[in-house]
């Protein structure tokens, strides 16, 4: 192995180790690459791709790489690997094949992998991607050697912050590497210009649970998810731009758009979540005095005049609270606009000690 290969993914130590020892000793048949979005399983996904097949090629016929289409893989998508599966190398000695978004297999399309993860021709390995191990059928899993990816540490974001944008202040990129919580496409929207308002309506919401009287949960609601909104438009537009030349069906390209327009949307609700909890638990920590503990370290002097022994019980309940709606959200098909209602109805009672 190249001593170089995994060099930009030492954040990854578990990830490293197994599939150095894989390129050194050999691979197994199939890998399940497991943890959150934006920590680099894709890359390493196609960089062991491309180790194992011993080329530096980005494109290469023995390569083999799927994605979803639209909100699932289906079966079809899996029966064409198959066909392609069996089909003898072209110039390697050996075919991969990366199935990205490997959760998203639906229940037929998992049943058909299946087969072939079972008994896989001797020439193949298989490197399933997955954000959540949740979905993938045990009858799977068993048959994967498991590789777990973890969020990055606030130094490795911290760097890229630095990199990307030197001419922001030390509190605003020690704030970006915080909130993006080791996360690099949570750094990538935070970097975004358009995030940054979105970022003040959000915290001018989780301030005014406390601070105005005339406080409305549904107007607040209506604002993140209007936020969520615009971030999946830009989503769908950015998409549109790659898709532009391609000469693809109609229905696929609009499966395409759709895909990254509520993918985007799912994530800014969620990530506006995580950052309102943050909020809440960082009035705790200036509150008893763990200012550099604080998330929003930009926001500092917000903080301090919003932090008081009268909160401190509320904020520590609303962050359970937000982490609760949160879960919610993440596992059940839920309306946003009530659920984040309903939690802001919540918020204000609890910062309030209100019931």
């Amino acid at each position: 192995m190249s001593a170089t290969t995994f060099q930009a993914f030492d954040e990854q130590a578990e990830a490293k180790r197994l599939l150095e020892a894989a390129l050194a000793e050999g691979p197994a048949h199939a890998y399940l690459f497991h943890g959150p979005q934006g920590v680099g399983k894709r890359d390493v996904a196609r960089a062991f791709a491309l180790e194992l097949l011993g080329t530096t090629r980005q494109v290469h016929p023995d390569l083999y790489e799927l994605a979803a289409l639209g909100e699932m893989i289906r079966i079809d998508a899996i029966r064409e690997l198959r066909r392609d599966l069996h089909m003898r190398p072209f110039e390697a000695d050996r075919r991969v094949y990366v199935i990205h978004d490997a959760h998203l297999m639906n229940e037929d399309a998992a049943d058909a992998l299946l087969k072939d993860l079972e008994e896989p021709p001797a020439y193949a390995v298989m490197v399933l991607v997955a954000d959540d191990l949740g979905p993938i059928p045990e009858t799977i899993r068993s048959r994967c050697q498991l590789v777990p990816f973890r969020r990055l540490s606030e130094r490795a974001v911290r760097a890229v912050v630095d990199a990307r944008a030197p001419e922001l202040d030390e509190e605003r990129r020690t704030a970006l590497a915080r909130v993006a919580a080791g996360r690099l496409d949570r750094l990538e929207r935070l970097l975004d210009p358009n995030e940054a308002s979105r970022r003040d309506v959000l915290i001018a919401e989780a301030r005014a649970t406390y601070l105005d009287d005339a406080f409305d949960p549904a107007a607040a609601a209506a604002a993140l998810v209007q936020n969520a909104r615009a971030r999946g438009d830009e989503a769908r537009e950015k998409e549109e731009v790659k898709l532009s030349g391609l000469d693809l069906p109609a229905r696929e390209s609009e499966q395409r758009l759709r895909r990254a327009q509520r993918g985007a949307e799912r994530e800014e609700l969620l990530a506006q979540l995580e950052e309102l909890a943050s909020w809440y638990r960082d009035l705790v920590a200036v509150e008893v005095g763990a200012d550099r503990a604080a998330m929003h370290v930009d926001r500092l002097d917000e903080l301090r005049s919003d932090a008081t022994r009268e909160r401190l019980l509320g904020a520590e309940r609303a962050v359970e609270a937000v982490r609760e709606t949160w879960r919610r959200l993440e596992e059940f098909n839920l309306a946003p606009q009530l659920a984040l209602e309903a939690l802001f109805i919540r918020l204000t009672q609890e910062m309030r000690g209100i019931g």
